[in-house]
């Protein structure tokens, strides 16, 4: 079954016993490979998550030679993985033939577009419930398992890596390491029908010592990437040793603040307890992900931009004009939560969940 408006691509949304079963051949599936995935893979997996995928990163620069960051950006990856490497790389596990027809049933589930079903032999299923582990296991085979080999092989100083999904960034200690990385992985991916956008994929010094570097040869300070929300920043504590700052992704909040603005217009006449409801709720959950430690100023200014939509929200249905300061404070100290930090740091975190017994640690 697929939705669809006319004028419009449509995602493939299959039918409640289709999603049944697939969550069920997920479930199994998951049993299966949870064994097979590496460690430094985080997206879509029971018990991770995109906050243990950000503190891996953040502690692998603070605690190994990490001068070089590479921030790979796979084009078009769930439109462009390949139908037949993928099925071959599930034969390497899967022998029930039965999984493996229904797997071929949803790849070949087709996109509706202008009333015309199409069916394609690249790209997984958009909304399938199985999408994401079938990503999973397509990057184990083509990049994880290369990826791991090429650094025990080829690399000389230290090199981490933290996937999640399509997402990955890996450091490395020395540059002409990491641009032989780049090529080789180029060619890799030309193998399985994957590339990497050419504007999006960056080699950038970053790290402990980046800025002294950097300030040595004239240039300007160290650059930023972004990963899983956050803008990554070489920074200071208070201290002046080095500390990553993360802050939330310029973009990511102007897009929040659109969807709040927009949704204030259309609930402009609601009760003011009822939008305040509302409201507290777009903050907690903004905050339950960004409350992290050294993005403080972002909460802060996402929670006043949020109170400055909202009072302006009441003022424009006012008979009385504009609702002033004095009047909306005690509304906002009502029901709208303050901003605060939720998260640990993320070395306490990572030692906590990765302690240092465990082989893979």
């Amino acid at each position: 079954m697929t939705r669809w408006e006319p004028g419009q691509f449509a995602l493939t949304v299959g039918a409640l016993e289709d999603k049944i079963v697939q969550r069920a051949v997920v479930a199994v599936l998951n049993a299966v490979y949870e064994e097979e995935f590496l460690g430094f893979s985080y997206g879509f997996r029971p018990k991770r998550g995109a906050h243990d995928a950000l503190d891996a990163l953040i502690v692998g620069i603070n605690r190994k030679k990490v001068n070089w960051v590479l921030d790979l950006d796979v084009r078009d990856f769930f439109g462009t993985v390949s139908h037949e490497w993928l099925v071959r790389f599930l034969e390497h596990r899967i022998g029930d033939q039965r999984i493996l027809r229904l797997i071929r049933k949803w790849l070949k589930a087709g996109v509706l577009e202008e009333g015309v079903v199409t069916e394609g032999e690249v790209g997984t299923p958009q909304g399938a419930t199985v999408s994401p582990l079938l990503a999973n296991a397509y990057l184990h085979y083509v990049f994880d398992l290369w990826a791991h080999q090429w650094r025990n092989r080829h690399a000389t100083g230290d090199v981490i890596i933290v996937r999640y999904a399509d997402d990955a960034v890996l450091g490395f200690e020395h540059e002409a390491e990491a641009r032989r990385f780049l090529e080789d992985l180029r060619a890799r991916f030309a193998q399985f029908s994957l590339s990497l956008h050419p504007d999006k994929t960056r080699l950038i010094e970053f790290g402990r010592h980046a800025a002294a570097n950097r300030k040595r040869q004239g240039l300007g300070r160290p650059e930023t990437f972004s990963f899983l929300g956050f803008t990554l920043i070489c920074g200071q504590s208070r201290r002046g040793n080095f500390l990553i700052h993360r802050k939330t992704r310029g973009d990511r909040m102007r897009a929040a603040l659109r969807r709040v603005k927009d949704e204030l217009r259309r609930r402009m006449h609601w009760a003011i307890p009822k939008q305040g409801r509302w409201l507290g709720q777009v903050l907690t959950g903004f905050f339950a992900y960004h409350a992290v430690p050294t993005n403080f100023r972002a909460l802060r200014a996402f929670h006043n931009l949020v109170k400055r939509l909202w009072r302006r929200s009441l003022s424009r249905r006012s008979q009385r004009g504009r609702v002033t300061w004095d009047r909306f404070r005690p509304l906002a100290a009502d029901w709208l939560p303050r901003p605060r930090i939720l998260h640990f740091w993320p070395e306490q975190r990572f030692d906590v969940r990765h302690p240092r017994w465990e082989p893979s640690a």
